[in-house]
């Protein structure tokens, strides 16, 4: 990628992390995603901070980092409760807006945070939309106890391979990717995953759970449906 596509890949991060931003209002509770786009999300809300008056969650100890120095009011998800809406980025977007998540290792707890709240957007740069999840691998995040118990059972369901993270997730557990090709099915595949002991969570979001993506590229911000019942 040359420094001229690098700037405008940047620039279609900040166009749809700030299109995202301009959704919250005045007092809400606001869960606050972890990644690159979702970063230009909390760094519009934070220039906004006296006048908005958020509460906030974070997904991440980077994000949590980001939003207080920033000047943003954090506090546990106990604490807020509710959501009023939740904004995050994606690894993936498919054409039903079912989501791979995870890249950051912080799917579990994006996952908590996005089910708290009434409207869940996604944000993107366009090179996250995909035909079919699969290409990217699938994040999961796996307990300490048999990693590699859990590996060869992520195999049986259909994985070519399944790699080890370096990093830990927040929470202190292993993170694996798991790498099926072309996923025909990703409700039944999620199901899957969450039946198999020593998954804490996997990193597909069904896009029933999602009210609206945000698309940017050189071209401007798109606004797409999520595939949530309305």
């Amino acid at each position: 990628m040359t420094r001229t596509d690098t700037s405008a890949a940047d620039g279609a991060k900040e166009a749809a992390g700030r299109a995202a931003a301009a959704l919250v209002e005045p007092g809400m509770r606001v869960g606050l995603g972890t990644g690159s786009t979702v970063h230009w999300t909390i760094v519009a809300l934070g220039e906004r901070t006296a006048e908005l008056g958020l509460t906030c969650v974070a997904t991440s100890q980077r994000t949590h980092d980001l939003a207080t120095g920033l000047g943003l009011r954090v506090v546990t998800p106990d604490e807020a409760g509710h959501l009023d809406i939740t904004i995050d980025g994606a690894d993936e977007v498919d054409g039903a807006a079912n989501l791979t998540k995870g890249g950051g290792g912080a799917h579990t707890r994006e996952k908590i945070v996005a089910a708290m709240a009434d409207r869940f957007v996604v944000v993107v740069d366009s090179t996250k939309l995909v035909g079919r999840l699969g290409p990217f691998g699938t994040p999961l995040e796996v307990l300490d106890f048999a990693p590699a118990v859990v590996a060869h059972a992520v195999e049986a369901l259909g994985a070519g391979r399944v790699e080890v993270s370096e990093q830990r997730s927040d929470n202190g557990n292993v993170l694996l990717r798991a790498y099926f090709g072309p996923i025909e099915e990703p409700a039944a595949l999620a199901a899957s995953l969450a039946a198999v002991a020593g998954i804490v969570e996997h990193g597909i979001f069904l896009g029933t759970t999602v009210d609206d993506v945000f698309v940017a590229d050189v071209a401007g911000v798109r606004r797409l449906a999520g595939g949530r019942p309305r």
